[in-house]
Formats: C-alpha cells, structure tokens, sequence
C-alpha cells in the first residue's frame, strides 16, 4: 500500500519481478507508471474517496485570502484589532482552470456567492460550460486576465506541468489570488514565488507544492501573501472512514 509521494517509475517496477498487486489511496496515483504496471502483470487498485473535501478547503482558502482571515486572528490574539481591508466576492470573476468533478463543485459555490464564473481547459466543452451555468473563458489568457479568483483543478499530466508559469502570473491582476489544491508543479514555483514577494498579484493559497513536505525555509512559507496548507484537500473524516474500513 502506497502514497502518492512513494514513487514507482518503470525503473523500480522491473527491479520488482515478485510485485503482484500495488494499493494506493485514491483512485489515481501520478507516481505509479500504469503503463510499466501493466507490462509487467502488476494489479493497481485504489480506494474510493469521498469528493467533497478538497472543494471545501479551496473555499476555506479563497475566503482565507480574500478576508485576509489569518492577519486578523493574528490581530486579535496579539490585543490589536481592525487593520485589513477585505474583499468582497459578490460581482467578483472566479476562474477555474478545470471543469471536472472538483471544478464543479467549486463553481456551484462561486455561483451561490454570486461570483461570475468562468472556466478552461484545453478540452472544455461548451456543453459542459452549460451543465454547470459557468461561462467558457476563450484561453487561458483571457481567464487570468478577467479573474479576480483563479483557482486550478486540472489533473497534473506532461501537459499540465508548468501551465502557468511566469507569462500566465504576468497576465494576472495586481489585485487577484491564486488557488492551487490540485498539484504543486501544476504552477511554476519559482514563478509564482517570485510574483508573490514583487507583489505583482495580491496573494495565493496553496495546499499543494513542488516538493512534500514543504522544505524547512522555504521562501513561500515566509511570504505575507500566501496561505498555506500541508495537502490536506483529501484529509476528512468521511474520506478516512471510507478508506480504511
């Protein structure tokens, strides 16, 4: 049984020629080579897990950023007071890069804030658009330049490895936030660190991140515009009991 931070590329799998069976927790494991796996007669199976976790905590963590809630409770626990100014989404534009299951869920929350809602990835229909009542961004470009929110639910493939990076950062607005609890090299790292401390955007919430655990000194977990969480998007009761029952 494995996690997705154990590795098994085609290398290690050949090294194993008694490995019958890998279990991993999820139903999708990015470190496991499926296709070496299958080559060499080796089963994957996952477990199910429960789908509403990580679309609550990207909500914990726009709402975390946009009311600036840990400079407040910090306030509050040092005997000061009011020193933030929030911001309102209500008539704000939320965008998600990704409209599968998570982006869904996402987007029915931004709609009930009363978020506009837009959406993209590079094989979004118009027809699923419709399906969930968000509006199809035209490019990448066009949703990070119209966002006040962007928030990244697309899977973590050869394709989306490094999606933004440095120019997609740059077609941001100085005042918008980032959200990533998908993958960490989904976003350059080095890029958004870098536009975080320029404060060319206002901030990011992150769950995920190149490596894990964070590494102790890591720039970003000094940054005052960031809100971080160690990948706890799937870490909930109902997913746990579900699991390991």
């Amino acid at each position: 049984s494995v996690r997705e931070r154990t590795p098994f590329p085609r290398a290690v799998l050949a090294a194993l020629p008694n490995l019958k069976l890998l279990i991993t927790s999820g139903l999708y494991n990015a470190s496991i080579d499926g296709p070496a796996a299958r080559e060499h007669g080796i089963q994957v199976a996952g477990s199910r897990m429960t789908g509403n976790g990580t679309a609550e905590l990207t909500w914990g963590l726009i709402l975390a950023l946009a009311r600036k809630i840990p400079q407040e409770d910090a306030n509050v626990r040092s005997n000061g007071w009011q020193s933030n100014i929030g911001l309102d989404l209500s008539g704000k534009t939320l965008g998600l890069v990704g409209l599968g299951k998570l982006g869904a869920q996402v987007a029915k929350v931004g709609l009930a804030f009363g978020m506009r809602v837009v959406a993209w990835s590079a094989n979004l229909t118009a027809a699923r658009c419709a399906e969930v009542s968000v509006h199809k961004a035209a490019s990448l470009e066009a949703l990070m330049k119209e966002s006040d929110v962007v928030s990244v639910h697309v899977v973590l493939s050869d394709r989306s490895r490094g999606l933004i990076g440095r120019r997609e950062l740059g077609w941001m607005k100085r005042t918008a936030y980032i959200v990533n609890t998908s993958r960490g090299p989904i976003i350059d790292e080095n890029a958004l660190v870098e536009a975080l401390a320029e404060n060319r955007i206002a901030g990011a919430g992150l769950d995920v991140f190149d490596v894990e655990p964070l590494p102790v000194g890591h720039t970003l977990r000094n940054l005052p515009n960031t809100v971080l969480t160690p990948h706890v998007g799937y870490v909930v009761e109902s997913a746990y009991k579900l699991a390991f029952r």
